[in-house]
């Protein structure tokens, strides 16, 4: 028998493959189970449902470890996450682009939190975050959970390193075994619920490293990632630019110059930013 899902429970099941945190996956989910129609077509998927909401619970209240104090919230015209392997430069690009502070250092591990900074380019500012490094046995929770609330994902790859395909494939393979996945677009899976793909592009930093070139042949050449590639080098600040413009455009926003009745001519200064 056909579900004949309603509407309604399309919107709940599109805000839960949106959730950041537990607690409002929680919430959607509850608020899929009060929209589904309830007959025989749909006994398996009350079921499914119901068994979900108590596993959610149960998640719930469990102890987690502390987590950082600081809370970053969203601003500026979209939210832009660099991802990546130990060393692959993540922090130096965030400064660079930013103009922050983050810990710049040649051993793993610098970064332990995310940490924040606000690019612009022209007159839109947005926000980028550097999240603590990914490997093929280290993955933390709450970066599943960034990753899937942002607007775009930068995999941040290090033509320095004769690892790079290694590194890189960890890191995509650790989203792959999770509800949240790295994507060509950001969209919603429609044979798969509750698994949401974030819009990536590969970001080959350390472009200014020896043998680099060669070292990007070879990726290319032995992996078949979808992604959009940008060359650059935080350290020479090279292809900064071109990233910028390529951020702007992945975010696909609009920027609206308004004008006070009063006034001949629009604030130029302060746009209005709408998707």
């Amino acid at each position: 028998m056909p579900a004949n899902l309603t509407m309604q429970y399309r919107r709940a099941e599109a805000a839960f493959r949106r959730a950041a945190t537990p607690r409002e996956e929680l919430e959607c989910l509850q608020h899929m189970l009060r929209e589904l129609p309830k007959h025989k077509g749909t006994d398996k998927l009350q079921a499914d449902l119901k068994a979900r909401i108590a596993k959610a619970k149960l998640d719930l209240q469990r102890p987690v470890a502390a987590k950082s104090t600081s809370k970053i919230t969203k601003q500026g015209a979209g939210q832009v996450l660099l991802v990546g392997a130990p060393n692959s430069g993540k922090s130096q690009l965030l400064n660079a682009l930013t103009g922050a502070r983050a810990d710049v250092a040649p051993y793993p591990f610098t970064t332990r939190d995310p940490t924040p900074g606000m690019m612009r380019f022209e007159d839109c500012p947005i926000q980028l975050i550097d999240l603590p490094p990914i490997t093929a046995e280290y993955l933390e929770a709450n970066v599943v959970e960034w990753v899937r609330g942002a607007d775009l994902v930068l995999l941040v790859v290090d033509l320095d390193s004769d690892q790079l395909i290694e590194d890189t494939l960890a890191v995509v393979n650790q989203f792959q075994h999770s509800k949240t996945r790295l994507a060509v677009q950001t969209r919603l899976d429609e044979d798969d619920i509750g698994v949401s793909l974030t819009k990536t592009l590969l970001v080959m930093n350390k472009c200014d490293a020896r043998d680099a070139d060669e070292r990007m042949a070879f990726f290319n050449e032995h992996t078949d990632l979808p992604f959009g590639q940008l060359p650059v080098s935080a350290c020479e600040s090279s292809g900064l630019d071109t990233l910028r413009k390529s951020v702007f455009d992945a975010l696909d926003i609009v920027r609206v110059y308004t004008k006070h009745p009063r006034q001949k001519e629009p604030d130029m200064d302060k746009p209005l930013i709408v998707r």
